[in-house]
């Protein structure tokens, strides 16, 4: 495997409780000594907390809960999120990032975690990879009052694997990685999920398969991998060596176009039948409106919902049409077939929402039973309403619908990423 080892080196530095550390940080507060958490306490106590500072989490307060399930003794302020603040600081990060390598070297994987590639940089600042991960650790937190945690590593995959195990244990939050270290700190990992592209779906398939150990998976025969996974088992098995030849000055190739688009709901009540098609109606506009924004046509149709936390479970299915759309009537449609065949009459309190199978619309091949002249209408009132939202903001013009009480549509148009800017 010598001839798949990159020897280059990779920082991945993540910031620490993102949201929480910049509340804390406007407050002029400690992260590690308040306990504090962003949510929406106005949407009662079922709202989503998006964040809780890193005190909280020492506490064993999850970073994804209800308000109404944390705990009642710790004294807990809450934040309002400030979604457009967040990215103003993620960008003063990547300024940070750009003082120390140029921007060819840099890959933003999200709004708080980034890689850099510092291979050719070490001999002008007569640092090694570690002390340099350490300075610029020190300049995010000097400048912008913020933590921020750092793998080191031969390449990318082993760099998050040493951010995502070992560094936030660590004293000085950095940890570094060698193809050395693969074996020691890897390979004992237990559960599979806790390895970064291992998602509990693959974990309870690898340990039906009798995988319980990174290691287990990594002394596997790759054909077994291959068999049951495809080329992500070959590649998984590459992974549990430390292998990955991905190179950050590829971040064009990495940034693939879109092969789905898709959206999901957390809803701040229980939904029933009655009420639930608005929701999945206002969804499926907002699909087909990115279908047309973006010039696709999708084939196959994902809808799924998860009911209320007290009865647990939910389903997701997909449907194949016989041609391709972006008809949001046709949409909703093939969603509303979907929940009627599989819905149980329980309380949901989360939708999802996806289009794959993607083509351009100029290659568009209609339904020989297709109504065109209906078909066009349709499209052409989509692309009017999508000129007046750019122009006058998404709320500009909507259903008559999204006047009704359980509509979401109004105050979701209002949010950056589905939260308050």
């Amino acid at each position: 495997m010598d001839e798949y080892k990159l020897k280059r080196k990779i920082l991945c530095i993540d910031l620490k409780s993102f949201y929480a550390s910049v509340e804390c940080a406007l407050l002029g507060l400690d992260p590690f000594k308040t306990p504090l958490v962003v949510a929406d306490d106005s949407r009662g106590g079922g709202g989503i907390v998006l964040a809780v500072s890193p005190y909280l989490k020492s506490k064993g307060v999850p970073s994804r809960c209800r308000i109404y399930e944390l705990p009642t003794d710790l004294n807990i302020r809450i934040q309002k999120p400030q979604m457009q603040t967040y990215l103003s600081y993620s960008t003063e990060v990547i300024k940070v990032y750009l003082e120390f390598i140029s921007e060819e070297d840099l890959y933003v994987y999200s709004i708080d975690e980034a890689f850099l590639d510092v291979t050719e940089y070490l001999k002008y600042y007569q640092l090694s990879d570690y002390d340099l991960a350490k300075k610029i650790l020190n300049r995010i937190k000097d400048k912008l009052d913020l933590y921020a945690t750092c793998g080191v590593g031969e390449n990318m995959l082993m760099a998050k694997l040493a951010l995502d195990i070992e560094s936030k244990k660590a004293i000085d939050f950095i940890a570094k990685w060698t193809y050395e270290d693969i074996k020691d700190k890897l390979w004992p990992v237990s559960p599979l999920s806790e390895m970064w592209s291992i998602g509990h779906n693959m974990q309870k398939r690898l340990n039906q398969m009798g995988f319980w150990t990174i290691g287990d998976i990594a002394n596997a025969d790759v054909k077994r991998l291959k068999k049951q996974f495809g080329i992500l088992g070959e590649e998984l098995y590459y992974h549990t060596h430390g292998i990955d030849m991905s190179l950050i000055q590829d971040k064009g190739k990495m940034s693939v176009v879109s092969k789905s688009y898709g959206m999901g709901q957390t809803l701040f009540k229980d939904y029933y039948r009655k009420d639930i098609y608005q929701i999945i109606l206002e969804m499926t506009d907002e699909i087909s409106r990115r279908l047309r924004l973006h010039k696709k046509h999708a084939k196959v149709i994902h809808f799924g919902v998860a009911y209320s936390k007290l009865y647990g479970g939910g389903f997701h299915r997909q449907l194949g049409l016989t041609s391709h759309t972006s008809s949001p009537k046709v949409i909703f449609e093939t969603c509303k077939s979907i929940f009627e065949t599989h819905y149980e009459d329980l309380p949901i309190r989360h939708v999802h929402i996806s289009v794959s199978s993607l083509m351009d619309n100029t290659i568009y091949q209609p339904n020989l039973f297709e109504d065109l002249d209906e078909t066009y209408r349709e499209f052409q009132l989509g692309v009017a309403m999508d000129e007046i939202k750019m122009r006058f903001g998404k709320n500009s013009i909507n259903r008559a619908s999204s006047e009704l009480e359980n509509s979401t549509i109004k105050k979701r148009n209002k949010m950056i990423g589905g939260h308050n800017g």
